[in-house]
Parts: C-alpha cells; structure tokens; sequence
C-alpha cells in the first residue's frame, strides 16, 4: 500500500475519532463534499457495475469498486464485498449518472424494468415494470427531478410518458430513442431509417380541447405543424408534433440530441451514410421561449425550428461538449464497403470541423471527457470494420479495439487492444483514471498516458455492461443519454 494511501486512510480515521468525541454539529451532518452524504461503505469515489448473469440464481446485480484502490472489497476485509441492496433487475444494460442529485437509473431489458438507486444509502429506490413502460424500451430517459420518465418501444411503434407517476403511451411507428435536455423543457423522439425528428409536448389546459376537435390539431404557433398523435384521445395531456426545418435546412437519418452547456440549443446528430442516409452531418435547432409552449409544464417544445447544417464528412453518431467545441464520432463509409471510425473535431461558433482523426471503428455508444485532457470513445462491432481488415492483411498490427483515448491537448490518438464490445466508460476525475466495460469485463486505464491498471480486483463474474462513476462533480461524467 502507498505511503499517500495509508496517509488518506489515516486521516479519515483521525476525523472520525474527532466526531466521535465532539459536540460539532458539522460531524453529525455527515457530509463529504458538495452536500452529499457519506455513503454506509464509507467509501469517497465509487464505481457501479451494472453485471448480467452474476450466478445462476441472479439475472443482475449492482456492484461498486473503491476506485481509489481498485477493489470491489473494503480495504481492509476482502470477505465484505460493496453492492447495491435490494436490486432484482434481469439483464441491466445501461446506467444513467446523476451524481449530483445521488440517484442512478438502470434500465433493464431482460424484465423491462427501471430502477432507481441512491448513491447515498447503497439501496435501491424506486422501480417502474415494464407494464407500466409499455413493453421492451430500446431508449429511456428520466428526468432530475425523477418526476418523468420518456421511454421508446420501437417493437410496439409507442412513446411512453410517465408523468408523476400516470402513463401516457404516444402512437410513433418505429421510435427507437429518445433525447431531453437536462431542464426536462426540450424532449425529442427518433424514428429508425427516417429523416423525421419529433417534439413530445405538454398540453395546457386550454389547448386539450383543440386537440379532442381535430385530431391532427395544429396548434397555431410560427414553426409549428400538425399532431402525429395526441393522447389519450379523450382528454389529450400530451402530443407529438414534428419539428419543423427552416428552407434548405434538413435531417439525414437523425439518431439522438446533445445539448449545449448553455442550454441554448439542441445539436441534433444526423448519421448519413453509416445509417443508409447521404449526408452526416449535425443540425442545429435552437431553444428560444418562443419555441416552447406558453406555461408549459415538462417536455414543451411545441414550435421547434431546426435553422443550420454542418456537414460532418467523417460521420457522426454521438457527441460530447467542451465549452464551445464539439467532439463528433461516427464512421465513413470506405471504397471497400466497410467503415471506419473517425473523431470530428467542431467549431460550433463558426459551424467548422477543424480536425478530423482516426478512431475505433464500431457504432460509438460512449463518449466522456475524463483527466489529462482526454477523451475516451467506446464502441461496439469495431472488430467489423476497416481497421480490422487492415490488421489482418496489408497491415499488420493495427489495432481494432473498442475504445479509444484522445488527448485533446495535442490530438494523439490512442486505440486500446481488442477484449470486445466497449459498452461502459466512467471517468475517475481527480485520480488519473478510467473505468471500462469491455467484453463483458471491467478494465481500468491510466488517462496519462492510456496504459491499463490492474484489474484483478475489480473483476467480476458474469457479464459487466455498463459502469457509472458514482461520485463524479457532475451529471456530466455520463455517456449513455
């Protein structure tokens, strides 16, 4: 054990013998930064590990990793292992990271259950079945406030709303994802193979009946254009309306929104060709109160209007911010038939790609900006694409794994080994490093330099999918939604 390490543990252990003979009212509150409470683990930077199949009694469990020593044991007796209390999922296959509000929310498709989860207690919270959610959901969403919950069946063409606990189920033939802003003002729904984007929209009172009268009602508004549907259909609460596009401004196979750090506009990621679509791209659709429905309550974008492309050669299929710059990745179709992985590096104040650079191939399910300015990228299939051609003929050694660190000092790029699909990054902030899913595995690398750590103690039996850094500064430290 270090010297710093056993000098950390130390201290914790002189402050808790303080508490335990003071009279400050500070010790009993309990806190360990930000307000937040102090885990019962007692441990300050925790990994979750959402794992299928952990024994043959156990369709899922919730693990978590002391990140600091990279044990899933308390540091100081390996026969106490961390988990988290009460979760049945089957099958948990994403994690969605609210650190600051200490909740996470594991979508599970094996039973189509949603399960929340507090960081603070280690216990479960609350859970929506799959009955409530309409089926299997290839995309799902809750917001901070865990008040609304938007969830896509792409199986049953249907849009789930889960408003404060009632259920409202749009009609939308082929949805299959869904973006909200963190302010749970904007919410977009996307259909597979098309170039349509749809707007889930809140109705006030006033408005309910205009949509009982005309079922394709068309609210009035600049921008606005008729209901695909409204429900339910004898009282509507909600609608969904398609988002409107300025003249010579379109979507190419649309698959999900990023939104900018100032809330100001929707960045809407068109695939192109990598999706059976001509040109990727990125569509920019502002967020003006005229564009949101008057004294709208949750999802009220009712007069959308997406008003700029940036075409984006490289392709594009997720994104992250850095302020103003966006990091695009995607894959370009090659002349051999294959793809190949590629980072665009975006300008959104000038609508310029100012860099463009080699990653893994795969479609790109992941992306978090982690320490030592980086920037790491998992994807899934990369060992289909152009890189794994090259390393099994004209160039030998090329690496084809599913995640990639990109130094966005001085834009090296570094393509991990292959261990399979890259289905889960967290990024450590402040301790120089990165959790991995990886083929079913939990990996951990160093973001100096993107060399991996011991990962024998983290290791788990089953299959790890996704991983969440539990107490991250923020619900930035997340990639899935």
């Amino acid at each position: 054990m270090r010297f710093q390490d056993l000098k950390r543990r130390s201290l914790l252990l002189v402050v808790g013998l303080i508490c335990s003979v003071s009279f400050l009212t500070a010790c009993g509150k309990n806190f360990y930064f930000a307000g937040r409470n102090l885990p019962p683990s007692g441990v300050l930077n925790r990994v979750v590990v959402a794992v299928q199949n952990p024994s043959p009694l156990s369709k899922g469990a919730l693990l978590f990793d002391d990140a600091l020593y990279d044990i899933r044991h308390a540091f100081n007796n390996v026969n106490i292992n961390f988990s988290i209390s009460g979760f049945s999922g089957a099958l948990p296959i994403t994690i969605q990271n609210m650190p600051e509000q200490q909740i996470g929310a594991v979508y599970s498709i094996g039973d189509g259950s949603f399960t929340t989860i507090s960081y603070a207690t280690e216990k479960v919270g609350n859970t929506t079945a799959a009955s409530s959610l309409n089926g299997i959901s290839q995309s799902i969403f809750i917001s901070r406030d865990q008040a609304y919950i938007y969830a896509a069946s792409q199986s049953l063409h249907s849009l789930t709303v889960i408003d404060h606990g009632g259920t409202i189920t749009l009609n939308l033939p082929g949805v299959y994802r869904v973006s909200v802003n963190p302010g749970n003002t904007v919410a977009l729904a996307f259909v597979q193979n098309t170039n349509d984007v749809y707007s889930i929209v809140h109705l006030n009172a006033d408005q309910q009946q205009a949509a009982i009268n005309n079922p394709h009602w068309n609210p009035g508004l600049p921008n606005s254009q008729p209901a695909q549907d409204c429900e339910p259909q004898n009282l509507p609460v909600y609608c969904v309306f398609p988002v409107s596009t300025a003249s010579g401004v379109s979507f190419d196979r649309p698959t999900k929104a990023v939104f900018s750090t100032d809330g100001t506009t929707a960045y809407v990621l068109d695939c192109g060709p990598e999706c059976g679509g001509t040109t990727s791209g990125i569509t920019t659709l502002p967020i003006t109160g005229s564009s949101l429905n008057p004294s709208g309550v949750g999802a009220s974008g009712i007069a959308l209007l997406a008003t700029s492309n940036i075409a984006v050669p490289g392709g594009v299929t997720n994104g992250v911010f850095n302020g103003t710059t966006f990091y695009a990745a995607g894959q370009q179709l090659q002349s051999d038939g294959l793809l190949a992985g590629n980072l665009s590096v975006v300008n959104t104040s000038t609508g310029q790609v100012t860099g463009q650079f080699s990653i893994s191939d795969g479609t790109h399910n992941k992306m978090v900006l982690a320490d030592s300015n980086t920037l790491w990228i998992g994807s899934y299939q990369c060992q289909s694409g152009e890189r794994y051609k090259l390393s099994q003929s004209t160039a030998p050694g090329t690496p084809f794994g599913c995640i990639t660190m990109f130094n966005t000092a001085n834009n090296s790029v570094l393509v991990e080994s292959f261990k399979g699909d890259g289905t889960g990054i967290a990024a450590v902030t402040g301790l120089n490093k990165v959790y991995t899913a990886e083929g079913g595995q939990v990996y951990i690398y160093n973001t100096s330099d993107g060399s991996a750590r011991d990962n024998t103690n983290v290791t788990v039996t089953g299959t790890a999918y996704d991983v969440a850094y539990m107490d991250a500064a923020s619900n930035g430290d997340n990639t899935t939604y």
